[in-house]
Order: C-alpha cells, then structure tokens, then sequence
C-alpha cells in the first residue's frame, strides 16, 4: 500500500468538521517539513481534506526563495515540457486562491509580457534623446532595438507577491484548518518497520502518519533524499525598486535580450516585473554555490546589485531615479533531470518528497499540494498526474545506466 488512505473521499470544498484518518481510525497527522510555497501549499490542501497538518520550519515562513522570487505565472510557457499539465493546473488554482483568500492582499493580478532587446549606447544618453518604438509601453522609453515581441497577455500571464502569497496560504491554513507551525530543525525523519512515523525536532519526536519533505535547495542534505537522487541548489539574484512615479509603469513583465556597449550578452536574460504595489522586481544572474544552513545566511553580491540597477537604469528613465529598498539573493533546488520530484518516497511507507522546482516553484506550488494531499489522503491524484515526477524514476534511471 503506498499512502495513508482516507475512511471516505472527502470533496476540496470541505474543512475540518469532516476529518480525515488513518487505517487505525485515527486522525491522519501529516508533517510538512518546510515552510516555503510548496510545504504551505500542500498544508493548506491537506487541511482543506481534514488532514490535521503541521508545518516544521527552521526559520520562518517564506524566508528563502519563495520570499524572494518574482512571482510570475505564465499558463503556457511550460507547454510542450514535463511539467506542461502541472503547470495549467497550478494556473487555474491560482486565479481560484485568489478568490478563496483574497488575492489583491498579496498582489495577485492579470499582466501582459514582452520580449524586449537593449542594446546599451556607447556614448551617455540623455532621456529626452530617447526614440520611443511605437506601441511601446511608454515607461521603456530605454535603447530597444525594434519593437517588443508579445510572450504573454493578461489571459495567460499573471503575478503574486511571492512572500506575501506564500504566508496568506500558511494563514488560511491555520485559521481555516487549524495547521501548525512548529520552529526548529528537523534533525532526523523517524523510521519503523519501513515506515515513517514522525521527525525528530531539535531531540524531540513529532508523532505523524506521514511525513512530506519540501525542503527546496536543502533536499539533499536530508538522508531519505540523498539516498535515490541529488538535488543541487543554483544561486539567484535580486533587487526591488521603489519608482517615484509607479502610477507611470504598466502591468508588463519584461524578458529583456541585454547586449552591453562592450558588446557582451548578459545571460541569463534580466526580468523585469512590476508589482501592483508599486514595486519593481528585477532579477538576473546565477551561479552555483554550497547552500549555507540558514536561509537568512543567503547574501547578494554588491556588484550584482549594481549591474542589475544599471540595467533597469537603462531600459527606463522611470527606474533610473528609483530606490533600492532590497538586495536580495536565494537558492533554487534544481533536480538532475530538470523536472521536479514529488511523489512517494521509493520502498518507505508514509514518506513524501516534494522539491526541484527549479524558477517555477511559486507558478506550480498549488498544483504541486493539491495532487499531493490528493495522493497521501485519497491514494491517487486528480489535480495533475505525478508520473513525470515520480522519485523513484532515478532509480531506473540508475538501473539502465549500468
């Protein structure tokens, strides 16, 4: 048997006054080890099935990566990949949390997204200097060579504030289903008779029917993990801007092609998105690094901060004045093949694994939870397939290799 199952199917639509349990008859316990998107996602769904639910997180809610992403979602980008039909899933659930839990709260509206190319002047340019393309968004009034090409419209693109997303669905989870935070580090996933039945937090055991491990760029440290697959960890990083006039920036993600006057080609390409809450996120650059022990131990690199500065400088006037309120730098958990891993843990009972979802953590995050409350609670997932991601797929894949 490969999950815990449910007494009876239970509909998303209901709370706790309908509970989901054990074999036993007892109320399913799920420990979600790691307060990002994912294991807040999965919290919330699981309790939205009667799974009493609680959350194990070092240090806080959102405090890595999916604090410090830039929260866009795209219905189709993912078409024709592994991860197509989880991510239109993932896209409709988001517009449906919006409504669930009040989507204006953390940022979530409609967008447009364009393809732009800049090529910066050798000489200083002066605004007023500027040509603007026609049927250019007038706020990238920067050196763009021809006209921006359309990859998105507000019936396939949208955006969160990814903090704010990730901690209003830790909340609901609380309020609604009565989830817990525990802080501390889980030191050790506790194993009987080829079962996982709770974590050891900080020497102490947390008692559970089963146990769900999102825990994003820090994956492979835990032994279940390491044991069948790596997970290794790419280094990004950020800046948010304050504009003085952000009434003046439309709703348009940038995906910006940046030649600079030396000629090189800065890849990977620079993002830009606006947020409805007058920020600007600008993201770009990556490298690999060990990933440190605490998240909050995650630092930008001064000259990464000023070269994303100097590219929104010059795709806008409008940026060229604006504030950094944030340097900011995190880990994405990128598996080997480049497709995430969530399923059931290989030949272990009650043991979960949900990780490697490279950029596309916050886009897929609902879908992701959902199929897995799905698959602990009911034995089987309706929101998407898990085939792609199954964990144990490296296993064969190490089997065919010899």
């Amino acid at each position: 048997m490969s999950a815990p199952v449910a007494s009876e199917t239970l509909n998303s639509s209901q709370t706790t006054t309908s509970m989901a349990t054990s074999q036993c008859g007892e109320l399913l316990h799920v420990i979600v080890c790691g307060g990002g998107v994912i294991g807040c996602c999965t919290a919330y769904y699981l309790g939205k099935k009667g799974v009493k639910v609680t959350v194990v997180e070092r240090t806080g809610i959102a405090c890595a990566a999916s604090g410090k992403a830039g929260g866009f979602l795209a219905l189709d980008m993912c078409d024709g990949s592994a991860i197509e039909e989880l991510a239109r899933a993932s896209f409709a659930l988001h517009a449906e949390l919006a409504d669930e839990l009040g989507g204006e709260s953390y940022g979530y509206r409609r967008i447009n997204s364009l393809n732009v190319d800049v090529e910066e002047p050798q000489a200083a340019q002066h605004p007023s200097e500027r040509v603007l393309e026609a049927g250019t968004p007038a706020w990238i009034d920067g050196p763009i060579k021809g006209m921006p090409s359309s990859m998105g419209t507000t019936s396939t693109n949208a955006q969160v504030h990814p903090q704010l997303f990730t901690r209003a669905v830790f909340s609901a989870a609380q309020k609604k289903y009565g989830a817990s935070l525990l802080i501390g580090e889980v030191q050790e996933v506790k194993v009987e008779n080829q079962r996982a039945v709770g974590v050891v937090v900080d020497g102490k055991l947390i008692a559970g029917n089963a146990v769900v491990l999102a825990l994003g760029p820090w994956s492979s440290r835990n032994p279940l993990i390491s044991s069948f697959t790596t997970i290794s960890a790419l280094k990004s990083q950020s800046i948010v801007l304050l504009p003085k006039n952000p009434g003046a920036i439309s709703a348009h993600a940038l995906f910006l092609q940046y030649k600079t006057k030396e000629g090189k080609v800065i890849d990977p390409e620079i993002e830009i998105y606006p947020r409805g809450t007058g920020e600007v996120y600008v993201c770009g650059t990556s490298e690999q690094m060990e990933v440190p022990d605490d998240a909050l131990k995650v630092l930008p690199r001064d000259d990464v901060t000023a070269m994303l500065q100097g590219v929104a400088s010059t795709v806008s006037s409008h940026l060229a004045d604006a504030e950094v309120s944030v340097s900011q730098a995190c880990f994405l958990p990128i598996s080997e093949d480049d497709v995430p891993v969530i399923g059931k843990l290989p030949d272990l009972e009650g043991a979960f694994v949900a990780t490697g979802h490279s950029c596309w953590g916050i886009l897929n995050a609902p879908a992701t939870g959902s199929a897995l409350a799905e698959l602990i609670v009911d034995g089987s997932p309706r929101t998407c397939s898990l085939k792609p991601f199954d964990p144990s797929r490296f296993s064969k894949m190490r089997s065919l290799s010899q």
